[in-house]
This record gives structure tokens, sequence and C-alpha cells, in this order.
């Protein structure tokens, strides 16, 4: 049987964990405040994902996306170290592409930088998939390309 992932959207309890595994994945981490900031925020999407064990569900994943008029933005992605390569990012990504769509929008703005191949990986996909043009920082600059929103493959 395979792993079981729960995908959810996050409530105010959630901010010191988000802040906590964000803390685990990325140099600039951001804080318990900014974290709750984006849960209460109207035009953000917040999720976590959980790997279900024994009917026992552990949080080790973390998305938000912030709308505005038909177009979102993903601002980060993050899944804890221990629990990579379990499909957690993919079924993140995935239900924030449902999510948005249902809310009307039709592009979703991403960036990666370069050398982080897992989530190259995730992003260069096809047949309904995302589909983004890679990011590369050019003098300390990111252009963000855009991911139009398909039904995702199973």
């Amino acid at each position: 049987m395979g792993t079981e992932i729960l995908v959810d959207r996050a409530t105010p309890i959630d901010a010191g964990f988000m802040a906590a595994l964000h803390a685990h994945c990325f140099a600039k981490a951001w804080d318990e405040a900014a974290m709750a900031q984006f849960i209460a925020g109207l035009d953000t999407l917040c999720l976590i994902a959980s790997v279900v064990d024994n009917a026992v569900a552990s949080p080790a994943g973390l998305l938000i996306a912030r709308k505005a008029a038909d177009e979102a933005e993903l601002l980060t992605l993050g899944v804890a170290p221990s629990c990579r390569r379990m499909g957690l990012g993919r079924s993140l990504l995935h239900t924030a592409m449902a999510a948005l769509r249902a809310t009307g929008t039709k592009q979703l703005f991403l960036e990666v930088e370069e050398g982080n191949g897992a989530a190259v990986a995730l992003y260069r996909c096809g047949r309904g998939r995302p589909q983004a043009r890679l990011l590369r920082a050019r003098g300390g600059r990111r252009d963000v390309q855009p991911c139009p929103l398909r039904p995702p493959c199973r």
C-alpha cells in the first residue's frame, strides 16, 4: 500500500508549524507572524500536506499562493527533508491548482532557483501538468514566468 497524503487548508493554529517547516526548507525562512498573516489573508491560499500512517496524520509540507484577479503566484512550497520524494510536493501543487482554478485563476506564476533539482522536476512536466519556463537568477533579479493552469495528470 502506498503512502496516504492528506492536504488541507492551513488554519491560524498552523502558523507555528509552518514557520518551523519553512526554516527547515529555506535559508531565508518566514517567521510565525508572517505565516499568520498569510493564513489570514483573503487573497492567499495556504495548504499543509500530511503523511497518514496508522490513522495518524503527520504534517510535513506546505504551500502558499497569493491570488490577484485571474492570476496567482506560488510564494513557497516546501517539504520536510525526511518526507521528500513521497509525493507531498505534487499533492500540494495539484491541490493548489485545483483550488485556484475553481476561483477563476488562469495562470500560476512561479520561480525556481537554479540548482533546485526537485522543484525543477516538479514544475517541468508535460501532458496536462504544470508547464513553466524555469527561472534563472540574473544579477540578483528573477523574472517570473507563467504556468497555465491545466488539469494535472494522475
